[in-house]
């Protein structure tokens, strides 16, 4: 990813918007999104393709184009359900990629059952970094969630080759948990456990940044 694709960013709260001003500044083409009309007046000054919207409506998700949009980050406060609902139908609309925001390791697990590519637990710093990331190589190498946890690529060690995630136990004995892996340019979210890994893989982890650190 970079910043000649197109962006959408639904929730315009301390994170939402970090993100949309941090795409918007480096020259990105970004519509931004929220429900309340204040909210999206405040931001207009910084993001200049802003909308007062539902993105729980499927008529809204048509209208706003989201099919045409390369990477859609939902980051919307008002709960799981409305995360839920967006993610759904930005991924039946066609959107090139969905990243949502959760608030825990539950809700990233029921937003990545229902389609979300993406799932990330921000502070407002992360959110620069992801946008940042999205302009560069578009590989989360790295993205600091708190103090004490971080998600983070992992290339594949030559002891984890040709082993599944059940044998590798990694959530167990590591304390992290493998979210994605990554083959070439194809990102598969909730990744087979019995599946042996390949020796091209890459991994994508959360866990805490000192457990991570062993591994790396």
């Amino acid at each position: 990813m970079d910043k000649n694709k197109s962006y959408a960013v639904f929730g315009l709260g301390r994170y939402g918007r970090a993100v949309a001003k941090e795409l918007a500044a480096a020259g990105a083409d970004v519509l931004a999104v929220d429900k309340d009309e204040s909210i999206v007046n405040a931001a207009a000054s910084e993001i200049p393709f802003c909308k007062c919207a539902d993105v729980t409506d499927p008529d809204v998700i048509r209208r706003l184009g989201i099919a045409d949009i390369d990477v859609v980050i939902i980051a919307i406060a008002a709960g799981l359900e409305t995360s839920v609902m967006a993610t759904m139908l930005c991924k039946e609309a066609g959107a090139g990629k969905v990243i949502v925001k959760c608030s825990s390791e539950i809700n990233c697990r029921i937003l990545s059952r229902v389609g979300a590519d993406v799932v990330v637990v921000p502070e407002y710093e992360s959110g620069v970094r992801l946008a940042r990331n999205l302009l560069s190589s578009g590989i989360m190498e790295y993205i600091e969630l708190s103090d004490d946890f971080s998600m983070v690529e992992l290339h594949m060690q030559d002891k984890w080759k040709g082993k599944s995630l059940i044998e590798l136990d990694l959530r167990r004995k590591h304390s992290i948990n493998v979210v994605a892996t990554i083959k070439d340019d194809d990102v598969c979210v909730n990744p087979d456990p019995e599946k042996p890994l390949e020796d091209s893989m890459r991994l994508i982890v959360i866990g805490k940044i000192d457990a991570i650190e062993k591994l790396r």
